[in-house]
Formats: C-alpha cells, structure tokens, sequence
C-alpha cells in the first residue's frame, strides 16, 4: 500500500488541530499507522483506492472534514489563463491523452517539495500503472515560452533531460538514461515517441520517461507547469488530484487552453460529479438507522457536498475521488463519518465448532519456521505479468495460466513464482531500513496445476550466499524434509552462486544470490539473496 510521510508541524498548520488528536483518528478514516512514530513525523499507509490521500496535503484536508473543522464540499477557483497547448494529430498512436494546468503563487517548504515528489511517484503506481496509463511532468514555467505542442517526435530528436549536463536523442535517453531503460518497454515497437515542446522548440517533457533539465523545479520556483499524459482518460483524475493538492499549499489554478482536432477545452476541469443516492439503501448495507439528515452530515464530513432531498440525499463528488463508482463507495464514506465503533456488537444466530484443515496446520509450521529466523510475512499479488514473472527474473517462460481479459498490464497471469513478487514489494519499500528479511507462503498455478510454495528474499549490503543457504538448510530441516542441494544454472542467480532443492530426484526449489540484472530490473540497489521451495 502507498505510504505517506505526514511532519507533525506541517499537518498541525494545515488541519488546524493537534499531533495527538490527529494520530488518534487517522486510522478511523482508513489508514494504517506504523508502529514507529518519529521524532517528527510518522509514516502512514492508505488503501490504493484513494489516491487522493497520497500526499500530506489530501490528508489535512480530509481530516479537517473528519474531525469537524471545515466540513462539505472544497471549493477551488480556476481561472482560465493565456496558456495554449496544441495536442498534434500523431500522439494518437503513441499515447494520445494529455492534461494541463499552471499553479501560480507557490511558496515550497521543505514537506511541500517531498509531498509533491512523493505523490507523483505514488499516483504513477497506483493510477498509472508504473506510468504506462498515466505519467506526469512537473515544470517550472518560468524557464520556457508559450504556446506548448504535444507530438510525435523522430527518436534522433536532442534535448538534455533531467539530471544530465549534455544532450541526447531521445533514442539514447531509453539506452542510456536511468529512468529511460527503467520504462523502454512502454514505448516498446513505437517508430516515434511523444514529447512536449515550448514555442522556441525546447523541451518540457519526453513522457512517460522524462522531464527536460530546463524545467527542473527549484525552492525558488514560484510557478509550475503540469502536464499529464496516459492511454486512458484516468488523466484527467490524475490532473485534478494534484492541482487541488498544491491548491491546498495556496496555489492558485490556472486553466489551460487544449487545442486538437476534436475541438477545444480548457483543463483542469472541477466540476463535482452528482449522485443521488437512498438512505435506506445505505442502511441496510452498513447496519446504522440513518436518516436523510443524519447520512448528509455524515457525508459532509467526508467532504461530500450532500443535501437531504426529500427522502433521498443528493450528493456531489469531489473531482479529485477517483474511487467513486458506485453508490455503495459513498456508503462506506458515510460508515467511515458515523464511526464503526459506533455499531452494536452482536452474538451470532448460530454457533459452530471448526478445526483447522491440515494444509492451513502445514502452512503454519513452514511459517514459524520463517519468522523464528528473523523474517516478516508479506502477501504479494496471486495476479502478476509475464515481464515481472519471466523477463526481470531473467528465466524462460514455463506453462502457465494467463487471465483472459485482465483489467491491467501488470495482472496478465496467474503467478508461477512468489519469489519475483517479494521483489516488487522490496523495491516499494526502499524508503525503509536496511536490512529488509521478508517471505511468502501461497498457491501458484504451474502447467494448470496448483502448488503451494514458500519464498524468502533478504536485501542488505551483506547479502550473500551463506546467508540464505543457512535459511534454506534451516527450513529443510525444521520441515523433515530430506533434500539434496546441487549446482543451479537459474538464470536468476549469479553463476556460481544459486543452487537448486532435489527431492526424491526432482528440483523441488532454488536459492541463490540474486544476478545484478534481476537487482536491477526491480529497482534495487542492494544485493538480494532468495529462496522458493514447494512445501
């Protein structure tokens, strides 16, 4: 789950309320406070279905809601500005949906810059799909000259992006660039690659890989640019999620004007969606007695705009909820408001006697076993892709399940190791101390057979072979299992390091060090050692 760094003294100033206060009824809105609360801030983890709240600005400003301070709808003014962008009939092929706006009258603290770097990277993940959806720039607009074009540039193209001193083509950018082999594969197979471009042809962004270093965003910045381009019209969500937050800092919003073939709008728009929905529905979902009154304040609470309307409510969405597509998201949001500690514990009609089944008995012994050597449990996804499965791990594709219409690039199949999977949620956590020791026990699906596996992975800078050895010996023999190790030639470990688990002639698991290709294609910067072993 996105985790959000909240500073004390910035969230107090914002929500208008005490540290203690506000730590006490966070988790009552749906948040997950870590255990270590810091000398000056605490690090707090929200549902990936509020995207809003990926920031400290949309949580102060949700809080305010929650704790009765500023209740009701958020209003935010924009103004249409000068700004033209020209959207070129040759993105459609590329990446053909792009947002504007301009922030005027920024004054960036310290939080404030972390918060907006922090919630790009967030949104790329959970509405971007690791930007292959939706990918945002950020720029100082002071550096560059109106009017903007959105194109298809040729890949011999030369600019100098972000972080860099020379120029490069575009080509060289995916080659050379950290972040440009990081996201190739996205513009895997186009002939020409989507840039943004000022009056005098030079360079705002290379989406989805890079801003140009011309716009990089300073302390001194005052006004920013923002561009967010996708295959999907998520976009625009994406847009007034980070317009509002950096209005919530005293920006002020500024349209801009978009200009293509299908006509012409000005962005961001806020027009709050409405809804009407029925407190009798909502009740019997949630188990409160509510009224039209009662469920309007309630939603007023979570920053709904909501009128009692005879015996239905009214309600009117904020154009930042990304989450709201049916009525019942609303009733959770009114759940939340009226409080769950406010409904009546109730003894069941019936009583039953149950015993635990012999694989959940099995599971648990393979579990102690893990965490009596010092590793924490985690669930990655059961759905994954073949990219993160195959390619990264640097192993030939097996038999395995693919999900007929999957809804995402990063679920396409159904997983064949859990091992890749502990890596993803490595690479999510480096913000975290080192060293990391996690595992995993669940089903995979191989040759449409299901198996139920362990894995382990530990990153520090003194991961090594003995190291996971060690936990791979110590498990074989907390779970009697009587293995042979052998020499592996997994291409995911170095050669010479990796070995593979025979049982009664077959390999039956693998652990290793893992190769500085595999490290690296998820992120990482620490040797990892891993373990997957059939249980």
């Amino acid at each position: 789950m996105p985790v959000v760094r909240l500073y004390y003294e910035d969230l107090e100033q914002m929500v208008g309320a005490s540290k203690e206060t506000i730590l006490e009824r966070l988790p009552m809105m749906g948040a997950d406070i870590g255990k270590r609360l810091e000398e000056d801030h605490v690090d707090v983890e929200f549902f990936p279905d509020r995207p809003d709240l990926y920031c400290s600005e949309g949580v102060a400003r949700a809080m305010t809601g929650f704790l009765g301070l500023n209740a009701g709808l958020p209003e935010y003014q924009v103004s249409r500005g000068p700004i033209v962008m020209e959207v070129d009939p040759s993105v459609r092929a590329v990446r053909p949906v792009i947002g504007c706006a301009v922030i005027r009258d920024l004054h960036f603290s310290d939080p404030a810059i972390e918060s907006l770097m922090d919630l790009q990277e967030d949104l790329h993940w959970g509405l971007g799909r690791n930007r292959r959806k939706v990918a945002i720039g950020v720029h100082d607009i002071s550096q560059v000259r109106p009017p903007f074009r959105y194109l298809a540039a040729d890949p011999s193209f030369r600019f100098v992006p972000l972080d860099f001193q020379d120029s490069m083509s575009m080509r060289e950018v995916l080659e050379r660039h950290p972040k440009g082999r990081a996201f190739a594969h996205i513009l895997e197979g186009c002939p020409r690659y989507p840039l943004i471009l000022d009056s005098d042809d030079q360079v705002l962004s290379f989406p989805p890989i890079i801003n140009g270093e011309l716009t990089r965003v300073r302390d001194e910045t005052r006004d920013l640019f923002i561009d967010v381009t996708g295959t999907d019209p998520v976009v625009f969500k994406a847009l007034n999620i980070v317009v509002t937050a950096l209005a919530e800092r005293g920006g002020r919003i500024e349209g801009v004007t978009l200009r293509s073939q299908e006509g012409e709008k000005v962005l961001p728009d806020l027009t709050p969606s409405r809804w009407v929905v029925d407190p009798a529905e909502a009740n019997s979902l949630i188990g409160f007695d509510l009224g039209p009154e009662e469920l309007a304040s309630a939603l007023q609470r979570m920053r709904f705009g909501a009128r009692p309307d005879g015996s239905m409510v009214e309600v009117l969405v904020p154009a930042y909820r990304a989450d709201i597509m049916h009525s019942w998201d609303i009733f959770e949001d009114a759940a939340k408001a009226f409080g769950y500690e406010n409904l009546k514990a109730e003894m069941p009609a019936t009583v039953t006697m149950g015993q635990s089944h012999p694989l959940s008995t099995h599971r648990s012994r393979v579990r102690e076993s893990l965490a009596g050597l010092g590793y924490l449990e985690v669930m990655p996804f059961t759905l994954t892709s073949e990219h993160s499965q195959f390619e990264l791990m640097r192993r030939e594709p097996c038999h395995y399940t693919r999900v007929l219409h999957p809804i995402s690039e990063l679920h396409t199949m159904v997983r064949t190791d859990i091992l890749p999977g502990l890596l993803e949620i490595l690479s999510m956590n480096q913000h975290h101390p080192l060293p990391q020791r996690i595992f995993a026990v669940g089903d995979v699906v191989v040759g449409g057979r299901t198996e139920s596996h362990l894995a382990s992975a530990s990153i520090h800078s003194g991961a090594g072979f003995s190291e996971v050895r060690s936990a791979a010996e110590a498990v074989l023999r907390e779970l009697c299992m009587p293995a042979r190790i052998v020499p592996s030639a997994d291409g995911a470990f170095i050669p010479g390091r990796g070995a593979d688990i025979m049982l009664e002639g077959r390999r039956a698991g693998c652990f290793g060090e893992l190769h500085p290709a595999v490290i690296t294609g998820f992120g990482l910067e620490q040797p990892v050692v891993g373990m997957e072993l059939e249980t």
